[in-house]
């Protein structure tokens, strides 16, 4: 009886160890990132009929082509999910992973000319960004995955966009009379946390590519002012908006709107010159940026969709970015090691939101800013979201490099 019992509690045990998806976070990220790979179809479809077609060389304008998959849309996320691959590549060795980035730019860029036809017959799809750059969130983020990828395929097309971007970023995008970037609309110039993202991480990449001091100084002017309008000490966290109409905060102190703050002052820090006279005030800031958000940390792992809101969801975009930037600040070096306790517990609430499929739970959708709080706490969480996806990996692969350069004993 004993021996049977036995059996059956080790037979029980096996299949609940095979059921569960390892936390390992190389395994995690080579699931997610797979997991996007396999269901990439670089194809286009045509919304009324239904035909699919490898390539727009010699088609006829349709105004209802679209590219199939959403990996292959020219939209913010995918910039981040490029940024994300390029890293995934650099710390497992495996080139497939930066190839899929490439690849996608390029499946975009050899496609363009079709779209920019429709563009200018009025028709809009979603590679309408690429041509009228009229938005942060057109450019910033997509070029600075572009940026990354043109590290190794140096293409003149790329060269001449990244340029274009740049100029738009720098001298176009409606700015303060203080400099800082602001959006027109839907409220008149309005800041929003979420455009350090969209601004510096291109500013400072092609501060490091050019040797152009002037990016280097927007990319801090932005950060010290972004800072000024946004940082609340109270709390010791951001605030997703700042109405210059009224020269008052908004109400929400938004998780993913924090997390682009600290990935965005991490991109910095790691373009800038080691002997940077600003760099150690940059690190103080980040630094105070972690402390603010580590006081918020769920019992889980995870951060709350409103941070100081313990009765909003558990989200998990703003976990990853925030495990990244606390582990990328503790592998290079700018913070003590102690903090990696942070990111090691993030990093636990990001992996259990991750399927055996490499699907991510609990995403936040593409969110703007509101008035009222309960505008958060009501965005739906779209299974495997693009806005987590790229997120989630630059966190697993921050941590696979902590624990490689730290190995359990």
């Amino acid at each position: 009886m004993k021996k049977n019992t036995l059996l059956i509690l080790l037979t029980i045990y096996t299949l609940f160890s095979q059921a569960q998806p390892s936390s390992k976070p190389e395994d995690v990220i080579r699931r997610v990132a797979n997991n996007v790979i396999d269901n990439t179809s670089y194809q286009f479809k045509n919304l009324k009929t239904g035909v699919k077609y490898p390539s727009t060389k010699g088609l006829e304008s349709m105004p209802d082509l679209r590219a199939e998959s959403p990996y292959n849309k020219w939209y913010y996320p995918m910039g981040v999910l490029a940024v994300s691959m390029v890293q995934l590549s650099n710390v497992t060795g495996e080139a497939k992973y930066a190839d899929y980035a490439a690849r996608n730019y390029d499946f975009v860029f050899s496609n363009s000319a079709y779209f920019e036809k429709l563009y200018k017959e009025n028709v809009r799809t979603e590679w309408s960004p690429l041509f009228a750059m009229n938005e942060l969130d057109a450019c910033g983020a997509l070029a600075a995955g572009l940026a990354d990828v043109n590290l190794t395929a140096k293409r003149a097309d790329y060269t001449a966009y990244l340029k274009r971007a740049t100029d738009y970023v720098s001298t176009k995008q409606v700015r303060l009379a203080d400099r800082t970037l602001v959006r027109p609309g839907p409220r008149k110039m309005t800041l929003w946390a979420d455009d350090l993202y969209m601004s510096v991480p291109l500013l400072a990449r092609m501060g490091k590519i050019t040797g152009d001091q002037q990016y280097f100084d927007d990319a801090i002017m932005q950060v010290d002012n972004f800072n000024n309008y946004l940082y609340d000490s109270a709390s010791g966290l951001f605030i997703h908006c700042y109405y210059t109409d009224v020269n008052k905060q908004g109400v929400a102190r938004w998780g993913r709107c924090n997390g682009w703050l600290a990935l965005a002052q991490t991109d910095l820090i790691a373009a800038l010159p080691a002997e940077h006279p600003k760099r150690k005030h940059l690190i103080d800031l980040l630094l105070r940026q972690i402390v603010g958000f580590a006081r918020y940390q769920d019992v889980s792992g995870l951060w709350n969709q409103v941070l100081d809101k313990k009765d909003s969801y558990l989200e998990t975009s703003a976990t990853a970015m925030f495990t990244y930037a606390v582990a990328k600040a503790v592998n290079e070096g700018w913070i003590p090691k102690s903090y990696i306790s942070i990111a090691k517990e993030g990093w636990k609430g990001v992996a259990s939101k991750v399927d055996q499929q490499g699907g991510i739970f609990d995403i936040c959708i593409g969110t703007g800013i509101s008035d009222a709080v309960s505008f958060y706490y009501n965005r739906p969480v779209p299974y495997n979201d693009v806005h987590g996806i790229g997120p989630v990996i630059m966190a697993g692969a921050e941590m696979v490099k902590y624990n490689k350069a730290n190995p359990a004993k």
